[in-house]
């Protein structure tokens, strides 16, 4: 799935955004599998999966042109609420290190900053 870097300067042509989905969709289903693999191993306090978190997505809002704002990602196990789509203003834009902030502090580690965080995100817990 790799090398595919020049499909995400597209600059709208249909040919390259359909390659681009393809891969996307793949990439989709191997984090699918991994998610329910993860889910069918049982531990004494739940699945792995509600012992490990997956953070997947992409650090371009827009690789097209570049823009790192309105991340997509995708978060899941960990103990965290899920089932859920967080849409945060993009004008205001919330730091993705927030989420990492979340992550710690659920690992049980005391910390209120990491990178450019400005606290934990929203509607995780």
């Amino acid at each position: 799935l790799g090398g595919y870097h020049n499909l995400s300067h597209h600059g709208k042509d249909e040919v390259k955004l359909g390659e681009l989905e393809e891969i996307e969709i793949a990439q989709i289903e191997l984090l699918g599998e991994l998610l329910r693999d993860l889910q069918e191993v049982e531990e004494t306090d739940g699945s792995l999966l509600d012992n490990t978190m997956v953070l997947y997505g992409c650090h371009m809002g827009d690789a097209n042109i570049h823009n790192n704002i309105n991340l997509p990602v995708i978060f899941a196990g960990g103990g965290f609420r899920h089932g859920q789509h967080l849409a945060f203003n993009r004008h205001n834009n919330t730091p993705l290190c927030n989420v990492f902030v979340s992550m710690l502090q659920k690992m049980g580690i005391e910390a209120d900053r990491f990178g450019s965080s400005k606290g934990t995100l929203t509607g995780l817990m």
